[in-house]
């Protein structure tokens, strides 16, 4: 939890989903390179992240947090409204959902 916990709200600005950025990283631990120079594994790792996003983005309509939740989070108004409105409780779970289904499905 605490290892993840800046990348909510697109980093707090708006920008790639959090449930994204994490998903991404677990890709990368799995087919990642691991030393130095390792170009091939790093293509691979490439490609995973290419089609993960592709694919996240056609699941949600985006990859974006402020277009996904209709807000600019980098706007302390904004993110008012968005937790006034329950976005954190009501969208953010789905799109969770739905990154650790595709990655999960990637790395089996």
């Amino acid at each position: 939890m605490k290892f993840g916990s800046c990348f909510g709200g697109g980093m707090r600005k708006g920008e790639v989903c959090g449930a994204c950025t994490g998903a991404l990283m677990a890709l990368g631990m799995k087919f990642g390179m691991s030393e130095v120079g390792d170009f091939e594994k790093q293509q691979t790792a490439d490609e995973y992240a290419k089609r993960f996003m592709t694919e996240f983005a056609a699941q949600n309509g985006s990859y974006l947090c402020r277009e996904l939740l209709k807000v600019n989070l980098a706007n302390e108004e904004e993110r008012q409204y968005a937790r006034e409105h329950g976005l954190f409780a009501t969208v953010c779970p789905k799109l969770i959902e739905s990154a650790v289904l595709l990655a999960e499905a990637y790395i089996r």
